[in-house]
């Protein structure tokens, strides 16, 4: 597939134009993508995963995440895939790495907890207090199945229902249960605190269901989202929004300043995203097993075009994908 080049200008430079850095403040956040296996194949996926991807963390990698960890204090953790579910040294992470943290996260299509087999994990994540963040793209059914799935609103559903009777999303049990909300095409988010607003009413009005937070983020052109920009002519249209929504006052809050990403076969980078784009932290493959320290304050963090999705508005911030 050949891709419009030019579309808008390159990161850094419009950065340095602007007379603008990006680098790194105190590393808090680690993120740890345990596979591209998963079961649903979203449309707006920028990792692309799905049933067909085979690539899963091993318990060699996990130990060495978790060995780095022990040397490290991360304020949050954050597990993510794929499906997390799908692999199966998921329960053996969460025990591990939840004593070790403020918070443990642990990001879930939902579609999987609402079935039985999986009800081991859900009672570990409810035993050891773990966050559970979920995407929730849209209210209106049809929408939300053309980006997910067929038949995956009414499971999503069960599942929200099945997390609220466990204390979930429920004032004054500290169990967290947040919503990501992002656009169903090629348009930037909406407000979030009128998208907040909205979903808490219909949701609970419509379904009896409740939640914690909701984040209303837009969708980065990576992987399978990029690939469906191109093949409806919307490419350069949505690149060019999100050039012009440029919000300098996201920049300073962006996740990528205070995060390290480490993928499902142990390799570090500076977000999820550059990890999806394979833009290495430091500019090198390094694997976790190899390094002794985070990175420092004041180092350079890899950029691409995805990285005006995370500026453009309120874009993807500490406060945002990742509460800090």
């Amino acid at each position: 597939m050949v891709l419009e080049k030019g579309v808008v200008e390159a990161f850094p430079q419009f950065l340095n134009r602007q007379r603008l850095e990006l680098v790194r403040a105190r590393t808090t956040v680690l993120q740890i993508n345990v596979g591209r296996v998963c079961n649903l194949t979203c449309r707006h996926c920028h990792l692309e995963a799905g049933r067909t991807r085979r690539e899963l963390m091993n318990m060699g990698v996990a130990r060495a995440v978790i060995d780095f960890t022990r040397r490290h204090f991360f304020r949050v953790i954050d597990i993510t895939g794929g499906a997390p579910e799908m692999n199966p040294i998921l329960p053996h992470l969460i025990q591990s790495l939840s004593p070790l943290t403020t918070e443990l996260i642990l990001r879930s299509n939902l579609t999987l907890l609402a079935e039985g087999y999986y009800d081991h994990i859900l009672d570990l994540c409810t035993d050891r207090r773990v966050t559970i963040v979920c995407s929730f793209p849209s209210l209106h059914k049809g929408q939300f199945e053309s980006q997910r799935g067929q038949d995956v609103f009414a499971r999503v559903i069960e599942a929200l229902r099945k997390l609220n009777s466990k204390g979930y999303g429920l004032p004054d049990t500290g169990l967290r249960l947040d919503l990501a909300s992002n656009p169903t095409g090629a348009f930037l988010a909406a407000s979030q605190a009128q998208v907040e607003k909205k979903f808490r009413l219909e949701l609970e009005k419509n379904f009896g269901v409740t939640f914690t937070n909701l984040y209303s983020l837009g969708n980065v052109p990576l992987g399978r989202f990029k690939q469906w920009l191109v093949q409806t002519g919307n490419y350069r249209g949505y690149m060019q929004k999100l050039f012009s929504s440029f919000n300098q006052r996201a920049l300073s809050g962006l996740m990528c300043r205070s995060l390290i990403s480490v993928s499902w076969d142990g390799y570090l980078y500076d977000c999820d995203f550059n990890q999806a784009a394979n833009i290495p932290l430091g500019g090198r493959k390094t694997h976790i097993s190899e390094v002794e320290t985070v990175p420092a304050e004041g180092g350079s963090i890899g950029a691409g075009e995805h990285c005006y999705a995370c500026t453009a508005g309120a874009g993807f911030t500490c406060g945002g994908a990742i509460k800090t």
